[in-house]
């Protein structure tokens, strides 16, 4: 299979796109034609890694990795993924859990693949491939766990200053001395935006041997699509129905990998993007005009982009906005908003949700009454709410048990270096640590 920019450069292989991250014309790479499944083709395919296997073998064809795939997977899904009926009279309604990985979000998963190839493909002790991270919280906490201490990689993670919760920032800055924390005096998208700078400077690049673990690597979208495969065929076999996503929505990767599974012949219905205050893609469906702007901080902090990268690629594999909107939904939820869900899910679920489940909580209770009642419902749940409990907790009353990963992290020394959002900053951080 070959791999195309967004922006038009191409092709290129799996193992290209891994290592680069991002295509020589700035562009983001994307296969140049999506597999195509029946369901029948997953008849044999029952646990997450055997769904995962078939949905990407085609993905590694040609590639280096194709005979690791099995155990690639295996590093992948070390820990349990989740889904938990929800008690609401009337309707079939459940929680995919998404949060029970080593820094409890959801982007443990794909961290977790992108290491586990990236370190067959480049790993070099002599010269080490450096991961650049931007990160609004959750991504960049998952990186590291997953290159932590691994031979021939290190990690440079760059988080806006003042704009994540404590304990997010602890999982940020607890690591091995191949990762680098580095707090960024700026918002998330200065972060992305210095992220793109180094990648872009082939003399940076040179030195650094630099590749990226955000969400615009095509090796986090991979894996992603492999969980909304599962929890949709399990649906599908029990019922017969093809269930709804409502999915918290920031740099839309996660979105975007349950796009591609449907995209791909699974049986899944609606999609339902629920953002926070940063409304520039909802305005986009609403205007037809594509204007980014610059990010406002919510309580939903890892979800708080302006400037939502994979909205290209979306645009690229579907279409522009008088499209988009005729096979997506999209919410916009405020704090308050937020809050409201918090408290409303605990009374109804008995279930302690994070901010950015509350997003999809809440849509899911704004759905039109006759679109709620057409069709099954899946929340996707991202974060674990103990790594928000200074919101979560007054909230509901009570505090929210640790998980036993996170306590182990939170135990942790921890130390970041603060620059400023200028590409000679970073340059200078790396070149020092």
């Amino acid at each position: 299979m070959n791999y195309v920019s967004t922006r038009g450069a191409g092709p290129a292989s799996l193992d290209e796109a891994l290592r680069k991250g991002i295509a020589s014309d700035g562009g983001l790479f994307l296969p140049d034609k999506l597999p195509s499944f029946d369901i029948s083709d997953f008849d044999t395919g029952e646990s997450i890694p055997e769904v995962a296997a078939i949905l990407l073998r085609p993905f590694f064809a040609g590639s280096e990795l194709l005979g690791d795939i099995d155990q690639i997977l295996a590093e992948t899904f070390k820990f349990p993924i989740l889904t938990k009926a929800l008690p609401v009279a009337g309707h079939d309604l459940s929680m995919l859990q998404l949060y029970h990985g080593p820094t409890a979000a959801f982007k443990d998963v794909g961290a977790g693949f992108l290491a586990a190839c990236l370190s067959r493909l480049e790993g070099d002790t002599g010269s080490p491939l450096t991961i650049l991270v931007a990160t609004s919280g959750d991504t960049g906490a998952a990186v590291a766990a997953a290159f932590d201490q691994r031979p021939g990689m290190r990690v440079a993670v760059l988080f806006p200053d003042g704009r994540v919760s404590e304990r997010q920032e602890q999982q940020l800055c607890c690591w091995s001395d191949n990762v680098l924390s580095m707090k960024v005096r700026g918002s998330f998208d200065d972060c992305q935006s210095l992220v793109k700078a180094a990648m872009a400077d082939q003399d940076l690049t040179m030195i650094h041997r630099f590749s990226s673990a955000n969400s615009i690597n095509i090796g986090r979208l991979l894996p992603q699509s492999t969980y909304y495969a599962h929890s949709s065929l399990r649906h599908y076999r029990r019922t017969g129905n093809k269930p709804g996503f409502i999915i918290p929505t920031g740099n839309l990767g996660n979105a975007l990998a349950c796009i591609m599974t449907r995209e791909m012949g699974l049986p899944v219905g609606p999609i339902v993007l629920a953002t926070n205050a940063n409304k520039t893609i909802a305005e986009y469906f609403e205007t037809l005009k594509w204007l980014p702007r610059d990010s406002v901080q919510t309580l939903a902090s890892a979800m708080d982009v302006g400037d939502p990268s994979n909205m290209e690629r979306l645009r690229k594999l579907i279409g522009e906005a008088d499209i988009l909107r005729g096979r997506l939904v999209v919410a916009s939820v405020s704090d308050k908003e937020i809050e409201t869900a918090i408290r409303q899910d605990f009374e109804a679920f008995g279930v302690a949700t994070c901010p950015h489940t509350a997003t999809a909580t809440h849509t899911w209770r704004q759905l039109d009454a006759d679109v709620a009642r057409a069709h099954d419902w899946i929340i996707v749940a991202t974060a674990h709410p103990a790594k928000f409990e200074m919101i979560v907790e007054p909230l509901i009353g009570q505090s929210v048990p640790v998980p036993a990963e996170l306590a182990a992290i939170l135990s942790r020394p921890a130390t970041a270096v603060a620059i400023e959002p200028h590409l000679e900053a970073l340059a200078a951080a790396l070149g020092n640590n």
